[in-house]
């Protein structure tokens, strides 16, 4: 949860380069190290829908993001793959490696830390852990 939203954050260790690719028939495709990857989209859409539901009867009005945090094996920026003056999206979610990822989350919004609190609370008891 940050001033901006709810945020739905998939975090993952690949090696290779990270391409979303669009043909020009069907839908578009995550593609990591050259193995096409897109079974991950589709979760983290899942675990976006269970969270905008339970959202909706507390806080409707605060969006929901779904991302993708790809952290870097060792900590190098050049191994996670993605291009570094832009941002991927596929299907609407953003891929992001960690340095960009927090500067997203620690952007001004309009959520008060109460009300920040407030959704927390109730989502964690709408949302228990698995």
């Amino acid at each position: 949860m940050a001033a901006t939203g709810v945020y739905v954050i998939d975090a993952k260790r690949y090696h290779g380069k990270i391409e979303v690719r669009s043909p020009l028939f069907g839908k578009p495709k995550l593609v990591i190290g050259g193995r096409d990857r897109t079974k991950l989209v589709t979760g983290l859409e899942r675990q976006l829908d269970v969270v905008g539901t339970a959202l909706a009867t507390i806080a409707p009005d605060v969006p929901v993001h779904g991302c993708f945090c790809f952290i870097a094996p060792e900590g190098l920026l050049a191994d996670v793959g993605l291009p570094i003056m832009r941002t991927l999206k596929i299907n609407g979610l953003s891929l992001y490696y960690s340095r960009r990822l927090a500067k997203r989350l620690n952007r001004r919004g309009e959520i008060s830390l109460g009300e920040i609190e407030r959704i927390c609370d109730e989502l964690a008891c709408q949302l228990p852990p698995a």
